[in-house]
């Protein structure tokens, strides 16, 4: 009997392992992610495409990429027809999403399309670290995207839910009215599917595409406890009932990070956890200031300065970033950049 035993017991084993190992192999290839240098490109010009894992690993040379269902040598793709084409890419046996670029005859306005996510989350939260670390390999496959941490809960440190970087966006929830956290948003309205790490595609997909018809670029500066921001933001097409949003960000604040998640090696407490873009002021109301309609036909650049002192809580004016980005009348992000203190930024058109 205990023979029989050992060996059910050896063979469930056996069977165990293979069954991991066999996951871990498919893992490694799951998600794959392709991705182009410019979604849109004048005819005659290239457009370069990427393929990666959900890692972030580069398998674009083995690849092979496929325009309108044909296959292109390497990863380089130009036509001299105007139009859209689809693109996917195959690699291991498996099939990207497919992705859509324009030809165009060079009378269009593009900007480059970037994402913004804002991640609900909190120092107490031991399930927010998931998508923390789904941000994490976002950017591990494209620099377009703009991350803001937005944290929530206590500032009272007696609370079993005391964070000392809250930040009060009440009024933003309520518009969003998605209850609990961790909570990722894209482009502010929508919902990034959990788990968060397993759905970088969906995060992916929205630097692809159709590029946005306005582009944003700032330029800033910071004098002692000053902050002197231009943001100026250019029309490539009419637009009506935008508003506009500007946050002012730290990174480097180094705090204990609770963690009940596998990610970060499984550590809970992470007591030196590093906390980036997290939320500390707003120039402009959180839901955003309205923009003239006169300010936003083709062609425009609207302008708006702010001088403004540094939040109270920022630790390290060093460490400031700032955000800006437009949304449309029903909340969403059309497009977003950041800015570093002292950085000149020109508009991003093609």
């Amino acid at each position: 009997m205990k023979r029989k035993l050992f060996a059910f017991i050896a063979i469930f084993s056996i069977l165990l392992t293979a069954c991991t190992e066999d996951y871990q192999i498919l893992d490694s290839v799951d998600g794959l992610v392709l991705t182009a240098d410019r979604s849109a490109r004048t005819v005659g010009d290239p457009i370069t495409f990427t393929v990666k894992d959900n890692e972030g690993n580069d398998l674009t040379a083995e690849a092979v990429i496929y325009v309108q269902g044909n296959p292109i040598e390497g990863a380089v793709f130009t036509t001299e027809a105007i139009g859209n084409y689809e693109v996917v890419a195959k690699y291991a046996g498996l099939d990207t999403e497919p992705i859509t670029v324009r030809f165009h005859d060079g009378s269009e306005t593009n900007f480059t399309k970037r994402l913004l996510i804002e991640d609900y989350t909190g120092t107490w939260c031991g399930y927010c670290p998931r998508v923390a670390y789904g941000i994490e390999l976002v950017m591990n496959q494209t620099e377009n995207v703009v991350p803001v941490a937005i944290h929530r809960a206590s500032l009272n440190p007696n609370h079993p839910t005391y964070d000392p970087y809250t930040y009060d966006s009440t009024e933003l929830e309520n518009m969003i009215n998605i209850p609990g956290y961790p909570k990722g948003l894209l482009n502010r309205m929508t919902q990034w599917n959990y788990p968060e790490p397993n759905n970088i595609n969906q995060a992916i997909a929205l630097t692809q595409g159709e590029n946005p018809k306005l582009g944003v670029a700032m330029t800033s500066s910071v004098s002692g406890n000053t902050i002197n921001l231009d943001v100026n933001v250019k029309f490539g097409k009419n637009f009506d009932g935008l508003k506009l949003v500007v946050y002012v960000l730290e990174n480097g604040l180094i705090h204990k990070q609770h963690n009940y998640t596998t990610y970060y090696n499984g550590e809970d407490v992470i007591q030196n956890f590093e906390h980036n873009h997290v939320l500390r002021g707003c120039l402009t109301s959180l839901l955003g200031d309205a923009v003239s309609s006169a300010d936003t036909r083709t062609g425009e650049t609207y302008t708006r300065s702010f001088t403004a002192q540094i939040p109270a809580t920022v630790e390290n004016a060093a460490n400031l970033e700032f955000v800006a980005f437009m949304v449309d009348a029903q909340g969403h992000a059309l497009n977003v950049r950041r800015n570093h203190p002292g950085e000149a930024q020109e508009f991003e058109e093609f």
